[in-house]
């Protein structure tokens, strides 16, 4: 059987360079590298850019490509994928919000944007606010959504207590279709109906 999510992908890719839009692969330092979707041309400083941050559930296509697809022709739109998603990787010992906030930026700098409004959602919000604070004068604006610009653990253990989990593993990497699904649900907002085949692929 054919795994939907492999069939899929090609068919982002195509839809994103129709878009506009390419997947470059930024060396940010050695032994540690981003993928990026990022313009075909180089930055036009006629077009705003725009910086979508995914969460923990899907990477970057996955989250944004439908905001991508609406404004690619009218702002400059970058999409990496953080570490540790999507073959961004690093051997570097840090596991932060800074450090992934000081590899977006890097990221960025090196695909020639010098300015841009970054919207974040969950995990990418946290990094969205750690880049603004530590680059004003590269972030313009933040936009944020189901996130805290900090994650203290007051926040951690109450949020963990809400949603009925003892430990962010156990949401965050799921061993099953039920907590693939589980995962997605506390995500998103009305989830569509998916078969489990998806969520199993």
């Amino acid at each position: 059987m054919v795994n939907t999510i492999k069939l899929y992908q090609p068919l982002l890719r195509a839809a994103m360079k129709l878009a506009g839009v390419r997947p470059r692969k930024i060396e940010i330092e050695p032994g540690t590298a981003m993928n990026f979707w990022a313009p075909t041309r180089t930055p036009n400083k006629n077009k705003n850019a725009v910086v979508f941050l995914h969460g923990f559930v899907g990477g970057r296509m996955i989250t944004w490509h439908f905001q991508v697809l609406a404004l690619a022709r009218k702002y400059a739109v970058y999409v990496p994928d953080l570490l540790f998603f999507g073959g961004s990787a690093t051997g570097d010992s840090h596991r932060t919000v800074d450090f992934q906030a000081e590899c977006v930026a890097k990221g960025l700098a090196a695909l020639g944007l010098r300015q841009c409004t970054v919207v974040g959602s969950s995990y990418g919000g946290m990094v969205a606010f750690k880049l603004a604070e530590s680059r004003p004068e590269l972030v313009k604006s933040v936009v944020a959504t189901c996130t805290v610009p900090v994650l203290t653990d007051s926040i951690s253990k109450e949020s963990l207590e809400r949603l009925g989990f003892p430990a962010w593993s156990d949401l965050l990497l799921p061993n099953s279709v039920g907590e693939v699904k589980k995962m997605f649900e506390v995500g998103s907002h009305k989830l569509p109906r998916i078969p489990d085949r998806v969520f199993k692929d």
